[in-house]
Formats: C-alpha cells, sequence, structure tokens
C-alpha cells in the first residue's frame, strides 16, 4: 500500500498518518513498525524496487546475454508501465522527479537506484558489443541514455495522458535506438 500511495502522492507525501489511513490502522502501530517518516519512505522505496525486479528485470535474467536481454528489459518495462502496477506510473521516474533537488538519506538512495538502473540497461549492451551483436563503435552510454530517455518519455506521457499511443511510440522510439545499434 506504501508504494501505491507514493506512486501517486510522492514518496515526500506518504506519511505515517496518510499510511495508517489508508489501511486503516492506528498512527501510533505503524510508527512502532517504522519509527519515522523517513524509515517508511526508504522501505517504501525498497519495496518498489522488488516489484520492479519483478515485473521488468525478471525475464531479462533468464533471456540470454547482450540484445535478447536487452529487449527482454524494454518489453519488460513498457508492459509494467501498461499494465499500470503502480497508479502513477513508473515509481522511479516520480520518485526521481521529486527528490533530484533534495538531499538526504532518501535522495541518496534514488541516486544510487538512478546509477544502477543506467548500468543494468549498458550492460546488455556492453555484452552486445563485446559479443558482435552491435556496432564496434557504439557509445554504450550513449545508446543507454536514449533508450531511458525514450522510455521515461513514454511513461510520464502514458501517466499524463492515459493514452496507450504513447506506450507504443515508445516501443517504436527504443526498437529504432537497438537497431541502429546492431551490425
Amino acid at each position: 500500500m506504501a508504494t501505491q500511495l507514493a506512486s501517486v502522492e510522492g514518496v515526500f507525501g506518504l506519511t505515517i498518518g496518510r499510511l495508517a489511513e489508508a489501511l486503516g490502522v492506528s498512527k501510533s502501530g505503524l510508527y512502532a513498525h517504522f519509527g519515522s517518516k523517513e524509515q517508511l519512505q526508504l522501505e517504501a522505496i525498497e519495496a518498489a524496487k522488488a516489484v520492479f525486479e519483478e515485473e521488468v528485470m525478471r525475464q531479462a535474467f533468464e533471456a540470454p546475454p547482450g540484445l535478447p536481454q536487452l529487449d527482454a528489459i524494454l518489453d519488460g518495462f513498457f508492459s509494467y508501465v501498461e499494465r499500470d502496477v503502480f497508479p502513477g506510473g513508473c515509481f522511479f521516474a516520480g520518485l526521481l522527479a521529486e527528490v533530484d533537488a533534495r538531499s538526504g538519506r532518501v535522495h541518496d538512495v534514488a541516486v544510487a537506484w538512478e546509477r544502477e538502473s543506467l548500468e543494468g540497461l549498458a550492460a546488455p549492451l556492453v555484452e552486445a558489443k563485446r559479443t558482435g551483436q552491435v556496432a564496434p563503435d557504439i557509445d554504450v552510454k550513449q545508446v543507454a541514455f536514449e533508450l531511458y530517455a525514450s522510455m521515461e518519455l513514454a511513461n510520464y506521457h502514458f501517466v499524463l495522458f492515459r493514452d496507450p499511443a504513447v506506450l507504443e511510440r515508445g516501443r517504436r522510439a527504443t526498437r529504432g535506438i537497438v537497431d541502429r545499434a546492431r551490425i
């Protein structure tokens, strides 16, 4: 429930009182469990990571290395957004928009997640480059950046406009980026 609330109201809108209200339990009981608003927020982020791993990355871990693994990540991401796994769209897109100009533990956890995400998107490209699935001169970091930018814009527009066509645009954009990198 905490991740669902935070995806719509923001991680800083997630309070022990708001979660207690949504769950129909006492605020003091939740406070005894979490100890602080910040701890609640950090645990919500950890829970959202587990959901993302299951919904997006699990297929990729089972796919062959390189481009098949990258395709699985992309397919998993668009499916995750399209199925409204979180009512506010990608939990982490919202989180990053909320914490980018702040400081503190929540910001630091979000920064670490963002770095891991970019590395996770680049890793199959590194393998694809190593095994000759893509052109030897591609800039892996640039391709990963372009893929991520397309994925996130599709997420933002899907949440904002509720138009499934934007997810298809995102899929076409990411396929085009990957196709340009192929040999």
